[in-house]
């Protein structure tokens, strides 16, 4: 494999690697590259494959075809211990009869480093991870987050070119793995690490990703940054995975300029921007927060159309209501709850929904994936 990069420090390449366990495909012929200092994620339902992708980056796993490369080099054959990445887990793993530090400094004292080096980079570590003063303290003794993030720093300490992260943040509380979420941003940026991490919460990995990989049934379907990925999903599994969004089945019966509309009679219509479609069937998602309810300021280029409320669910910021179109399709609406008073909408009412032609983004065709679509997890992958 060839490439003319100078700086490969934490770069990490994924090449058509393929594994499979018995008539089990688990990863098929997956292709990323990873720049040094990115915080990366893999994200997806369980059993799509980003667990063993990152086992095998981290040497646990061979892969039955293709190589893992890192910082230029072929270390797909390479033992777990002699490759410079380092992993943390769900379960942290720490040594309960050790302290804080103790904890820390193992990976250095089994390298056996010098005493006086093993002390300098633990207290920078422990200054990174802002654990200061905790250094005698045992982990029974820490909070889950403190714990979490003693884990960090003994894999920090040993200066990886990269840190791999299994869904290092599920058995925290929901507040507490918020908090943590901005931690781990800040620690990525402050040690400039290259992070790899897997969860399959895309809202965990929205907040904390340079760059996201949606992964599906073994395949990488998109890897973008979490703006592409929310604003012009590539497949419908995207758009249905990131976020909530509308997916709508999506026939062109003319063209108005760079519009695409399909007709669903009496003054109603479904608009999308023309871009890069040549008409025929498609799907096309639109966001809730996109859908507006009446007709103040439509133009000639909006969708336009008419339902019925069916559902309405306050969710604080904004009201959730389910509105099921003259074709059978449901489509979900965010109205923003910034008016006091504001009258809202009943079940069995009658709206007006709008909506600008730009907001209908044309995506791959096909069904919109179903829930019960998903892959069985695989033994070797539970996240």
């Amino acid at each position: 494999m060839s490439d003319t990069t100078t700086d490969r420090t934490g770069e990490i390449v994924v090449d058509a690697c393929t594994k499979a366990f018995g008539d089990t495909v688990a990863v098929d012929d997956v292709t990323l590259r990873i720049p040094g200092g990115e915080f990366f994620s893999m994200l997806g339902p369980s059993g799509c494959g980003k667990t063993t992708t990152l086992r095998m980056i981290a040497g646990f796993e061979t892969p039955d075809a293709g190589q893992i490369v890192l910082q230029g080099v072929d270390v797909t054959a390479t033992t777990p211990q002699k490759r410079n990445v380092n992993m943390v887990f769900q379960h942290y793993g720490l040594f309960p009869h050790m302290t804080v530090a103790e904890n820390v400094a193992f990976g250095l004292k089994i390298k056996r480093l010098a005493r006086d080096e093993i002390a300098s980079r633990v207290a920078e570590v422990m200054r990174t991870v802002r654990l200061e003063g905790m250094e005698e303290r045992r982990p029974a003794q820490l909070s889950g987050g403190q714990q979490q993030r003693v884990a960090l720093g003994r894999a920090l300490v040993n200066r990886p070119a990269a840190l791999l992260l299994d869904e290092p943040l599920g058995a925290l509380d929901l507040q507490l793995r918020k908090e943590m979420q901005l931690e781990l941003k800040r620690l990525q940026g402050a040690t400039a690490t290259t992070f790899v991490y897997v969860t399959h919460d895309q809202e965990e990995a929205m907040t904390m990703s340079d760059r996201i990989a949606v992964m599906n049934g073994g395949v990488v379907e998109q890897v973008a940054t979490p703006r592409e990925l929310y604003q012009h999903p590539a497949s419908p599994f995207v758009a249905g995975f990131i976020g909530v969004s509308n997916l709508i089945s999506f026939r062109v019966d003319r063209r108005e300029g760079d519009t695409l509309v399909m007709d669903l009679g009496d003054g109603q219509r479904i608009s999308a921007a023309a871009a890069g479609h040549d008409g025929g069937s498609a799907t096309i998602t639109v966001r809730p927060e996109w859908i507006k309810l009446g007709d103040a300021g439509l133009n000639g280029r909006d969708s336009r159309v008419r339902g019925t409320v069916t559902d309405v669910v306050y969710l604080g910021s904004v009201t959730q209501l389910i509105v099921l179109l003259p074709t059978g399709e449901r489509l979900t609406v965010h109205r923003l709850n910034d008016e006091v008073g504001a009258n809202e909408p009943t079940p069995g009412q009658q709206v007006e929904l709008r909506w600008a032609a730009e907001h209908s983004y044309v995506i791959a065709g096909g069904a919109p994936p179903r829930e019960d679509d998903d892959p069985a997890a695989t033994p070797d992958e539970e996240g």
